[in-house]
């Protein structure tokens, strides 16, 4: 949650001004903003609030949305090796005594 306190607010309209160029040299639209405030992306929404009319957020929300969403993209753990029915593993298991009768 923004604090007005400890934060600086500002439009949103200010903020596509305060966020890096992306696709061709060009920042995001400020519709991208409110799509990201009522909608979220990835799960995730940003912090804003309303001044007035006008919907702010702050440089600390903006970090903070963004290290959520990069979070949510990276995988948090190793996928886990497929699970055999009983019979397949019966199998495995059988080919694998074989083996190591074979010496292999």
């Amino acid at each position: 949650m923004i604090d007005i306190s400890l934060e600086e607010t500002f439009s949103l309209t200010e903020a596509t001004k305060r966020l890096p160029c992306r696709r061709k040299g060009k920042r995001p639209n400020v519709a991208t903003l409110y799509r990201w405030a009522q909608q979220g992306c990835r799960g995730v929404r940003l912090e804003t609030l309303c001044v007035g009319a006008t919907r702010c957020t702050s440089t600390e929300a903006l970090q903070r949305f963004f290290n959520a969403i990069t979070a949510a993209s990276e995988p948090t753990s190793i996928p886990e090796p497929p699970r055999h029915t009983p019979g397949r593993r019966k199998q495995i298991e059988a080919a694998e005594r074989r083996l190591a009768q074979a010496g292999i």
